[in-house]
């Protein structure tokens, strides 16, 4: 009975556009590298992280969503203290400290968190559903966010952090948050932004400083960076230059081209209709999952759905949006596509939650 379930309400449409783009991946990293002998094992390692990925996938899609809603607090304490002994014994890259070194690989719990702070908020919001949606309702949703982003903020991580706040704001507002407060979150959010800026790293100063008064004389950095992409977008006119051949990717004038500007090696390689592409499947992924929660028969496994989508619409729109130099540069990877195993488990996890949420949807609490 179980598995006659499982194949009437699995989503075999979401998992196949999954499975398609994570592919599409490896065979992007592997284009991307250009022979450089240093990212050599990137595609070998990522097609790990994929298969480990699938598993995670598979497991978390055959136990019942509402299984995990009686470890919620459990793992955002685990969270919590794995995200504070980054600071202490965390591995630096880039100017923060994010990773932790387990073995041969290194882990962003940043990563887990972000599907750890879904699962919280989602327990939160549903059981908090009948109640009055007032300043005391919203500041258990603040507090929860909080917790999980002061660590993040230190590391530090300024682009998960917005995520994460996306995606508390999403769900705050998928549960009914009354208008009056929309206007008055939005003026808190600017001010504090204004507050902010001084307090942030140099680099992150830069980016956004960058982003606003471009020189366009500069040939270093982040202005270099975001120039190459648009250079690489642009050579890829309407059907590409081929499969390996875009010269700004090959001949690596492009650079963090495996991770933050993949989309322009993509577009540079399979151009506009490539990347039209690549966005329909991707806006497939999010149309799905939203279908998921429209679908859910309890509102638990609904806000699931909803913070999952709102997770990869973001990461979509931000990670397009710099590679097209219409936002500063976050440093939020392309969904499925971008290099990162981290990033990887963690979506791959969620889209096991999702359909875990599919075919347990009939089943009553």
């Amino acid at each position: 009975m179980f598995k006659r379930e499982i194949w009437r309400n699995f989503d075999f449409w979401l998992f196949g556009a999954v499975i398609f783009l994570i592919i599409f991946g490896l065979i992007m990293i592997r284009s991307s590298i250009a022979g450089n002998i240093e990212l050599a094992g990137y595609v070998n390692r990522q097609a790990t992280f994929a298969g480990i990925g699938l598993g995670v996938m598979i497991f978390a899609t055959l136990i019942d969503y509402r299984y995990w809603r009686s470890f919620s607090i459990l793992f955002y304490i685990i969270t919590f203290l794995f995200l504070m002994v980054i600071l202490v014994a965390g591995t630096t890259s880039f100017g923060a400290q994010r990773w932790l070194e387990v073995g041969l690989v290194n882990i962003q719990p940043a990563e887990l968190a972000k599907i750890v702070l879904i699962l919280v908020l989602s327990d939160y919001f549903a059981k908090n559903l009948n109640k009055d949606k007032n300043i005391k309702w919203i500041a258990g949703g603040l507090i929860i966010l909080v917790g999980i982003v002061v660590p993040i903020v230190l590391q530090p991580n300024l682009s998960t952090t917005i995520l994460l706040a996306v995606i508390w704001f999403s769900m705050l507002w998928i549960s009914g948050l009354p208008p009056k407060y929309i206007l008055f979150m939005g003026l808190a959010g600017i001010v504090l932004g204004a507050v902010a800026f001084p307090f942030l790293e140099p680099y992150q100063q830069e980016r956004i400083t960058t982003f606003l008064f471009p020189d366009p004389n500069a040939r270093y950095g982040n202005t270099y960076n975001i120039e190459q992409a648009l250079i690489t977008i642009g050579s890829g006119e309407l059907w590409g230059q081929g499969y390996g051949h875009s010269s700004q990717v090959q001949l690596r004038f492009l650079k963090v081209r495996t991770t933050d500007y993949i989309f322009s090696a993509i577009a540079g390689e399979f151009g506009f209709i490539g990347t039209v592409l690549l966005m329909a499947v991707l806006a497939f992924v999010i149309i799905r999952c939203i279908r998921a929660a429209r679908n859910s028969t309890d509102y638990y496994g609904a806000m699931i759905a909803y913070g999952f989508s709102t997770l990869i619409f973001f990461q979509t729109v931000v990670n397009i949006g710099v590679n097209l130099k219409l936002i500063p540069v976050t440093g939020q990877t392309l969904p499925f596509i971008s290099y990162g195993g981290s990033s990887l488990l963690s979506l791959m996890l969620g889209i096991g939650l999702i359909e875990s949420v599919l075919i347990h949807q009939k089943k009553t609490n």
